[in-house]
């Protein structure tokens, strides 16, 4: 995208901006909202530096630790995930690297998962490389996910155990793969607007599938902890900008909706959001199903007028 344009979009009053983004959701993407439920699968003891992760074993957070979810746990979540209305479910881990013991058994959960319960099939799972991919996609995963987090300058402000290109490595082997990949990041950790249209640029030219927008939500005893929520003007233009670079991707609004947006989490789907995360986050909270399954009845009602 030329500079131009970029400049264009950032002088562009919020109301403007959210009409061009609705008006190319609308002409580049079909369908209704994408529902995405994730199970915490493996949670915290991880390696990784990660300043806004509360899984992290370099924080001190209140984050629950508990090895690998049995076969029968995750079958069961999945189960849980189609019903709650979810067409997606994803198996997240923690840590840069499985152990292959664990690797195998989410293999045969996936395989089991689609095989009985008929949900299409998510992944994060962390690095891997083209051989572990063949396997999953064989098993039935048809998407895996792995953010970028942010722009490759400011990255290592926020990881320093691992590179941008790591992230960026994995991603192309999913893809060499043929998986879908999920990839997007997070937003409101001090970094600026033009950090946030690099990062949208750059998934654009790795041609992935669906783009998560996490708004940070500070945590205790993280790096971040102190920061200061993003403005929900904030968020819901970078929504729009993602929109509007991105053109027919699947952008879902994901951890930070609740708090951020609020009462306005409609208006991110007027911003060009076609999709979210259901039934909470990784170690947060989210909002009830029926509050959510709300939302989305009324966005549809919104598109139609």
């Amino acid at each position: 995208m030329e500079k131009k344009e970029v400049d264009r979009l950032l002088r562009l009053p919020l109301l403007e901006l959210i009409a061009e983004a609705d008006k190319i959701r609308k002409q580049f993407v079909k369908g209704g909202v994408e529902l995405c439920n994730i199970l915490n699968a493996k949670s915290g003891s991880c390696s990784e530096d990660c300043k806004f992760c509360a899984q992290s074993a370099r924080h001190k957070t209140k984050a629950d630790i508990y090895p690998l979810k049995s076969k029968a746990e995750m079958l069961k979540a999945a189960l849980r995930a189609k019903e709650m209305g979810a067409q997606r479910f994803d198996i997240v881990t923690s840590g840069d690297k499985l152990s292959e013991k664990e690797f195998h058994l989410i293999v045969d959960a996936v395989r089991k998962i689609t095989g009985k319960i008929k949900i299409k099939m998510c992944a994060s799972l962390g690095s891997m490389g083209d051989e572990e991919f063949s396997l999953l996609k064989e098993a039935g995963l048809s998407r895996y996910h792995h953010n970028i987090e942010t722009s490759p300058g400011f990255f290592p402000k926020i990881v320093s155990t691992h590179t941008f290109q790591d992230r960026v490595r994995t991603i192309k082997a999913a893809k060499r793969a043929g998986l879908e990949v999920c990839s997007g990041g997070i937003i409101g950790m001090g970094e600026t607007m033009d950090d946030r249209i690099q990062m949208a640029i750059i998934l654009k030219e790795l041609n992935v599938d669906s783009v998560p927008l996490n708004i940070l939500v500070p945590i205790a005893g993280t790096p971040l902890g102190q920061n200061a929520h993003l403005s929900c003007e904030e968020a819901i233009r970078t929504i729009a900008i993602f929109r509007v670079i991105l053109k027919d991707k699947i952008i879902k609004i994901a951890a930070g909706r609740e708090s951020v947006l609020k009462d306005f989490q409609a208006l991110g789907f007027m911003a060009g959001a076609n999709g979210m995360l259901i039934g909470g986050y990784l170690t947060i909270k989210g909002r009830s199903v029926e509050e959510d399954q709300k939302l989305v009845n009324e966005v549809i009602r919104l598109w139609k007028q």
